[in-house]
């Protein structure tokens, strides 16, 4: 075996890099603790007697989404790892919240940001990117965004922050103020500190896997749905076939493909909602709770009311926790706006009349005709 080479004439990375990657890990420890925890907003309803429902509003982030926690991870991954430096710029894809949330995260350390997202995403979300001094690089629905943002890194010299590759591993599912985490501590005081059923998305996975991983690992009874467009390819996973490569309306979920992140392991059920649902359910979630959130939280109202009536109807009371994803004005010209609704979303008007009943009287979410 030949001898080893002397240490100085190993190549040795700059103090300067070194110097750099600090203080951005320490400009990202800083923004975390000046951001405090999102509300945990409270409800009942009529017609789900003995039901506490809790909505964890992930829009009041300063970026505006429940994405805020899933950047931070990112961009911390990358630099601990080595894969993030001074001056690089920094490439993902996205349906629009991660993008956003990455924007304003790049902005924070002087980094250039290239969105790469589906032609259609809603315009409120493109112009939150350009507003955050990111670019955007619109490709035909159903590319392969990834495939796309990693070969645009590559060429330009920056770094791919790959959210659907590595969003399960990023984030911290022990601890460190993850999602999970979070709820369950401001649960701590309630009537039923520890739930029945947390509910969620699937986009990434990392948010579902996080949840379900932190429920084992503190050994609590909750059970974990996901919440799934029909037709979603986390549904088809989940039951063990393949996806059908159908894209839904309700953006950031829903996805076309199985993701790396998806880990279905964790997950105890998974409850299908059609688009018309989801859109109706943000316009009662609005009418219900007085803001607007978008079509995603829409999807979480609906699995909720699902796990609601048959807790009504088994007679015992229950809470059940869900998240409110990203503001609804990023929707205004599409879930919030009857022109598109009307030409996109056939059936909407009889689903929110089916979910507002269901809000008094009660029963499993159906439309109404």
């Amino acid at each position: 075996m030949p001898d080893a080479l002397p240490a100085d004439t190993l190549p040795v990375a700059p103090a300067r890099d070194h110097a750099w990657v600090h203080g951005a890990v320490a400009a990202l420890a800083r923004e975390a603790a000046r951001s405090a925890d999102t509300h945990l907003l409270h409800a009942r309803f009529p017609g789900y007697p003995g039901i506490d429902f809790y909505f964890k509003d992930e829009a009041t982030h300063p970026s505006g989404s429940l994405k805020h926690r899933l950047a931070r991870s990112l961009f911390l991954y990358a630099l601990c790892n080595g894969r993030l430096r001074e001056g690089q710029a920094v490439v993902d894809a996205s349906s629009g919240s991660t993008a956003i949330s990455e924007a304003w995260f790049a902005r924070l350390l002087g980094l250039r940001f290239i969105a790469v997202l589906p032609e259609g995403t809603a315009p409120g979300k493109l112009r939150e990117i350009d507003a955050l001094g990111g670019e955007c690089h619109l490709v035909v629905p159903g590319s392969d965004c990834a495939a796309q943002a990693c070969a645009l890194a590559s060429d330009i010299g920056g770094c791919f922050l790959d959210q659907f590759g590595l969003a399960e591993r990023a984030t911290d599912w022990r601890g460190n103020n993850n999602i999970a985490e979070s709820i369950l501590g401001q649960l701590a005081g309630e009537p039923h500190p520890v739930p029945d059923w947390i509910v969620c998305g699937a986009g990434t996975g990392g948010t579902s896997a996080t949840i379900g991983r932190y429920l084992r690992y503190r050994s609590l009874p909750s059970r974990l749905c996901v919440a799934e467009p029909r037709g979603g390819a986390f549904a088809a996973g989940w039951q063990g076939r393949p996806p059908t490569g159908r894209c839904s309306l309700v953006e950031g979920i829903g996805r076309p493909r199985i993701e790396p992140g998806f880990v279905f392991e964790v997950v105890d059920r998974v409850i299908e909602v059609d688009d018309a649902a989801s859109c109706a359910g943000a316009a009662v979630l609005a009418q219900a709770l007085g803001r607007r959130w978008g079509s995603s939280s829409g999807t979480n109202l609906v699995a909720c009311l699902a796990l609601a009536a048959e807790c009504v109807a088994q007679g015992r009371p229950a809470s059940i926790v869900t998240l409110l994803c990203d503001r609804g004005e990023r929707h205004a010209e599409t879930v919030f706006d009857a022109a598109w609704l009307a030409a996109h979303v056939p059936g909407h008007g009889a689903w929110r009349l089916g979910l507002e009943r269901a809000l008094q009287q009660g029963g499993a979410p159906a439309p109404l005709d």
